[in-house]
């Protein structure tokens, strides 16, 4: 079952904050039933309607885009500008997957499939995420070994076993979690002496970022490289 605002967004017509609105307004039925919130859990199959006609969900689609740092990984944004800005008009309904942090670059997913996103993010999936990161400071010597026991970071963040790859010079690593905590890879970068200045998003999963794409290009993914992500 998918969330009611995925289902509404995957007509392609409507915004997040439209479909807060036309559920508070009381404008949208489930099977004939008002909707009790966005969240609500629905089948794709339901009657689903909006002012009374029914919503149909285009055909699924996930984009792989490399994300230009100072762009915010949203559909919508008062302050900086979100990702969906860097697409054509015909796509900006499309949500992102997870999220990069502001100021970070690389590999970011956006789909209308609800059902991908959510195989994507969630814990129990296990899938790798992999950065390359540049710091100041200097690691700690166990730090290799506090990545492979998993370790705590600021805050009391509980973090799972990862791994670190860290360069020579000791100023820039490759990291892969399997988690997707808020600003995890700084954290626990900071937890072991180094603060993390640059940032970028490689792969999830063995779906790697194609290195063609220029900040801000984005292309459509092909079904076998979607499965690429859950191997």
């Amino acid at each position: 079952m998918l969330r009611l605002d995925e289902i509404i967004r995957g007509s392609g017509k409507y915004t997040r904050k439209q479909i807060i609105a036309l559920v508070n307004e009381g404008r949208v039925t489930v099977n004939g039933a008002l909707a009790e919130a966005i969240s609500q859990r629905c089948e794709p199959s339901w009657e689903i309607c909006v002012d009374g006609e029914q919503v149909v969900m285009e055909p699924p689609i996930c984009i792989m885009m490399n994300k230009p740092a100072g762009w915010l990984t949203a559909t919508e944004s008062q302050k900086e500008p979100p990702i969906t800005d860097l697409l054509e008009p015909r796509l900006r309904h499309l949500f992102p997957v997870g999220r990069l942090d502001l100021d970070s670059e690389g590999l970011i997913l956006l789909t209308n499939d609800g059902g991908l996103c959510h195989r994507v993010i969630m814990p129990a999936e296990q899938i790798t995420k992999e950065y390359y990161i540049e710091v100041t400071g200097q690691f700690r010597p166990d730090t290799a070994q506090r990545f492979r026991d998993g370790l705590e970071a600021d805050n009391g963040l509980l973090c799972l076993p990862a791994e670190i790859e860290i360069a020579e010079d000791d100023k820039s690593a490759v990291v892969r979690i399997t988690e997707g905590k808020r600003h995890q890879v700084k954290r626990m970068a900071a937890a072991c002496g180094a603060r993390v200045r640059y940032l970028k998003r490689l792969a999830i999963g063995k779906l790697r970022l194609d290195e063609s794409l220029k900040p801000g290009e984005y292309r459509p993914l092909t079904d076998a490289e979607i499965a690429l992500i859950f191997q």
